[in-house]
């Protein structure tokens, strides 16, 4: 961190064009702490006052606790300097950038944006990164995803995809002064579209696809909005890593343009990075992959055919640093994303279950298409809920598609935010066109998911979707602490009797 006095930042956001107005006595003593939280004040601290949700009690504490200046919109009748901006968002990612000296200049910064597969591409790429870092002796990489986030000083599982600016660029700096070099992260479309990541420069920036989600009054008006967001990601890289199995290929690539060089990657020949020959061996996915400096065999042991295109985004950067090929073949043998794709079995190995976020329609479609390729035949049922309040489009995408694919789905809590858990699955229920699909609507989640693996017949694929490994639930304002779904159907799976211990 760099220590600058309150002067310093009103001239910093005066220079922007954010600056309504700066109200700094005489004699102010330097900034020595940045942060958005009123809990994390001590003296010397410079406070955000961001979000919706902002209270002036919230400032208020953040004074009596040691902050000595306040970053808003609004002026208020408190006890300290104040910088009234246009835009506190872009304000903070000024603020965040100058505080933490521009540390992320110092990484190789690889973001990774796309309505699915952004957290298993993360992982795919650190597998790999790590396997090379690992034999040169260094720290493995650093990592911020809807998973977990690790800098080398932090180490704690996630709630936001992408982090505010003030934390983003902590982490940034932690990880400079932890001796890591690699750092590879998701973009949100919101982080995008209010400035989370304004000003950072990426080394390389992967778009894996697009598919209309996170339309709603809180998040974007529009399918146009939502994906134009994210083609922001390319004007901050240097190098764009570009799928061209996705929807839009010729918009996405011309976007693209911006950057110093392109990448393409996917199953169309004409890809920089094309895989093809993609199969089943036992229970992996075996794949070639062919680019100018060579044509090799690679093997994933998650499941999901659909990974296969995150596999060829995660070659397509890392070759580009030029890892050896087979250490990119270790990693992704090795590679793991929690809540991605998990398979879990019961004693006798009648009942398959996969715990997946799958929580759009995009994620959806791959995952049943999977299922359905490589377990054909199956019986499947489903266990997913909608979200409360947002991305109001995917209650009747998700229940169509579940109501196609499923034989039985079971409705219940999935973020219902300020609605009733009940209501929304009986929403989502009113979109399940298929007549033959049974539907139960039970609100607790657990038992939800207890109740599916109980009742499976054998033979039976158990889809869990939407929560992944995330443990709380986001209800009325709070995140509520809640078991991951792999507890729950780990624990429903062990209770099941084996079929021969009942005759069969």
């Amino acid at each position: 961190m760099n220590v600058y006095s309150i002067q310093t930042y009103a001239e910093l956001l005066e220079e922007a064009g954010l600056l309504v107005r700066a109200s700094v006595p005489d004699g102010a003593a330097a900034i020595e702490r940045i942060t958005y939280d009123s809990r994390e004040c001590v003296p010397l601290t410079l406070f955000a006052c961001k979000g919706a949700a902002f209270r002036p009690e919230y400032l208020a504490d953040a004074i009596s606790r040691g902050a000595v200046c306040y970053v808003s919109q609004l002026e208020y009748q408190v006890e300290a300097a104040a910088l009234i901006v246009t835009d506190v968002r872009k304000a903070m990612a000024l603020i965040a950038d100058l505080f933490y000296g521009k540390a992320y200049r110092r990484l190789k910064l690889i973001g990774i944006t796309g309505t699915k597969g952004k957290s298993t591409t993360a992982y795919y790429i650190k597998y790999i990164l790590d396997e090379y870092l690992q034999s040169a002796g260094e720290r493995p990489s650093a990592i911020i995803s809807t998973i977990d986030v690790y800098d080398g000083r932090i180490m704690k599982d996630s709630h936001l995809t992408t982090p505010e600016a003030f934390e983003l660029h902590r982490h940034f700096s932690n990880a400079v002064e932890s001796g890591i070099r690699f750092f590879e992260m998701e973009v949100s479309s919101q982080a995008l579209k209010y400035d989370r990541v304004d000003g950072v420069e990426f080394d390389a920036g992967v778009f894996l696809n697009i598919s209309e989600d996170h339309i709603s009054p809180a998040e974007h008006a529009d399918f146009e909005d939502y994906f134009s967001s994210k083609l922001k990601l390319f004007s901050q890289c240097r190098l764009a890593v570009v799928n061209l199995d996705s929807d839009y290929p010729e918009r996405i690539l011309e976007a693209a343009q911006v950057c110093r060089s392109v990448r393409t990657f996917g199953l169309y020949k004409e890809a920089d990075v094309c895989g093809y020959d993609v199969r089943k061996v036992g229970d992996e996915i075996h794949f070639q992959v062919r680019t100018k400096e060579f044509d090799e065999e690679f093997a994933l042991t998650m499941q999901g055919l659909f990974n296969v295109e995150n596999a060829l985004a995660a070659i397509a950067v890392c070759s580009q640093y030029g890892i050896p090929v087979e250490q990119m073949r270790q990693g992704l043998r090795k590679a793991r994303s929690r809540g991605r794709m998990e398979g879990y079995r019961n004693e006798d190995g009648s009942i398959l279950a996969i715990v997946d976020y799958a929580h759009n329609k995009l994620s959806f479609q791959k995952v049943y298409e999977s299922i359905r390729e490589e377990y054909p035949g199956r019986r499947v049922i489903t266990v997913f809920g909608c979200t409360g309040g947002k991305a109001l489009n995917r209650r009747a995408e998700m229940a169509q598609l579940a109501g196609k694919y499923s034989d039985r789905v079971y409705l219940t809590m999935d973020d219902p935010g300020w609605e009733e858990v009940h209501a929304i699955s009986q929403e989502v229920e009113g979109y399940l066109e298929n007549p033959a699909c049974e539907r139960f609507l039970i609100d607790d989640r657990g038992e939800a998911i207890t109740a599916a693996i109980r009742d499976a017949e054998p033979g039976s694929v158990v889809l869990v979707a939407g929560k992944g490994h995330e443990t709380v639930q986001k209800i009325r304002g709070e995140c509520v602490p809640c078991k991951p779904d792999s507890w729950y159907v780990q624990t429903a799976l062990k209770l099941r009797v084996p079929a021969e211990a009942l005759g069969s």
